[in-house]
């Protein structure tokens, strides 16, 4: 199990080092979960410690989310960013320049998230780009239910993967994550050479933490739970404290890959 950082003065040196490249996750990392995805709400101050962040940093700074990019995009506004969203099906490198990868039929999947939605009122599906999710925080009691539903749905698909999270259960193409997604990011300018930090809260996250880590980089988990990140922090709030931290640190400003 990953190690706490309880007052985060690990994360705020790893954010200020230059030569650095920040990934991160936003539900239950930038802000925290509330009971449905529309939701959440950004804390004052964090959209601008996001911008100061990239600009020292030369731009590389970007967003690693399960929503889609169009998202992102509304909260963070007027703040444009690099972004990975539907855990890298959607990718908006830093040239602006954006792809969708292949997906496979979702269709069937959808079709039964949408039936047992309608038989309980307490569960939501989320139709994404490339992804299905079926909500039931507002619904716990339904959890082995959901869970029987969309791994049956799923196995009638090839090449779609379930992944269960916090209240949440997502079927999404196999051949992408948010590991390939940081991966394809690492190839290109500003991020390349740099060394990667990843900070997520959930079992999505955890392909993004193996990247990092293997690249030499840290994955950052927040929260509790399992996790391979060998870094922790007990909450959103930790993280947003050393984010803003970190975007006025005396540090010089890193505008190269050194």
């Amino acid at each position: 199990m990953a190690a706490f950082i309880d007052d985060g003065a690990a994360l705020l040196q790893l954010l200020s080092a230059p030569g650095t490249a920040v990934f991160l996750d936003f539900d239950g990392t930038l802000v925290d979960l509330a009971s449905t995805p529309d939701g959440v709400r950004l804390e004052p101050g964090v959209v601008e410690a996001l911008a100061l962040l990239a600009e020292r940093h030369g731009g590389a700074l970007a967003l690693i989310s399960g929503r889609p990019v169009a998202q992102i995009d509304a909260m963070l506004a007027p703040l444009v960013v690099p972004v990975a969203g539907v855990h890298g099906v959607e990718r908006r490198g830093a040239d602006g320049r954006f792809t969708v990868a292949a997906t496979p039929d979702l269709s069937p999947v959808l079709a039964r998230a949408q039936a047992l939605a309608a038989l309980y009122p307490g569960l939501l599906v989320e139709r994404k780009r490339g992804a299905v999710a079926l909500h039931y925080r507002l619904a716990p009691q339904l959890e082995q239910l959901c869970l029987q539903e969309m791994t049956a749905a799923v196995q009638a698909c090839p090449g779609i993967l379930l992944l269960h999270g916090k209240m949440v259960l997502e079927a999404k193409p196999a051949a992408t994550d948010k590991g390939g997604a940081i991966a394809a990011f690492m190839q290109e300018t500003p991020f390349a050479g740099r060394r990667p930090v990843f900070a997520g809260d959930d079992t999505t996250d955890e392909a993004g933490f193996a990247y990092v880590q293997q690249a030499g980089g840290q994955g950052v988990k927040v929260g509790s739970g399992p996790s391979a990140a060998t870094l922790r922090l007990a909450s959103p709030g930790a993280l947003r404290a050393a984010l803003l931290a970190a975007s006025v640190s005396p540090e010089g400003a890193d505008d190269d890959n050194s």
